[in-house]
């Protein structure tokens, strides 16, 4: 039973539910970004390429299809993400600087500081 008890105990760790957190917000930014990529930003690259739509970009080579056209646009895919998840992450260590920077209150003396500073005080009388 003492091994059932331990991963019970790593499984509802905060860590290990921020990971399924992560995990699960990741994959619906992702599909809201391939969502993005194919449905608004290739049509205007498309556009801006006289017409060209990159689903229907095809190669044959003998009886398979190569869709290099998709490929291109899972590599858009990919570099907003990153470039998203780049500028989240720079935010985020932008604000643990600022809460760094922030000069905390020096802490209360102690019992034999406060002595020390009386008999210093006593001294210099």
């Amino acid at each position: 039973m003492g091994m059932m008890k331990e991963f019970k105990e790593f499984a509802v760790k905060g860590n290990v539910m921020d990971l399924a957190v992560g995990v699960i917000i990741g994959a619906a930014f992702g599909k809201i970004v391939a969502s993005l990529v194919e449905n608004i930003l290739m049509p205007i690259v498309g556009v801006m390429l006289k017409g060209v739509n990159f689903a229907t970009l095809t190669v044959k080579v003998g009886e398979a299809e190569i869709k290099y056209g998709l490929f291109i646009s899972s590599i858009i895919d990919f570099i907003i993400i990153a470039f998203v998840l780049f500028l989240v992450i720079k935010g985020i260590n932008n604000m643990r600087k600022k809460e760094a920077a922030a000069p905390a209150a020096p802490p209360a003396p102690t019992n034999e500081e406060k002595l020390l500073m009386e008999i210093r005080d006593s001294l210099k009388k």
